[in-house]
């Protein structure tokens, strides 16, 4: 990961508007809604490869002019908004990016296959004896 908050913040454009909620009659006065805009295509922290990947793992978060959209209304005030805006981003592009380990095929060993068949045959004697014999006891 070769990115920083502080390196996002500056590719990254916000958008303020009124929030719903709580707030009072102060909700109608200001602007706390931040909504922040992030190109992955114009950005300059990321190589080509990294683009594609984020472009296809971010397609659902992508708008219609291929920006991500983090929106944050949570906060009352502004600034508290964009940091939790920007928090949020540096997370969904962190996951983006992370590659899981790749799975290593392994055999079951010799003495767990022994083992398994030990006890099938075990349970299978213990249910053999349950049994009841018609035909001999007569």
């Amino acid at each position: 990961m070769n990115f920083t908050k502080a390196d996002l913040q500056k590719e990254t454009t916000y958008k303020a508007s009124r929030s719903g909620g709580k707030g009072g009659q102060n909700v109608n006065k200001v602007s706390s809604k931040v909504e922040l805009l992030f190109s992955v295509d114009n950005s300059l922290l990321f190589t080509d490869e990294e683009k594609a990947l984020l472009n296809d793992k971010l397609q659902s978060r992508l708008n219609k002019d291929g920006l991500v959209q983090v929106i944050c209304d949570e906060e009352r005030s502004q600034y508290l908004n964009k940091e939790k805006a920007i928090e949020r981003l540096t997370v969904l592009l962190t996951k983006a990016l992370h590659k899981p380990k790749t799975r290593k095929a392994t055999k079951v060993s010799k003495a767990a296959k022994a083992a398994r068949l030990e006890s099938k045959k075990i349970n299978s004697a213990k249910k053999e004896s349950r049994k009841r014999s018609f035909g001999e006891g007569d």
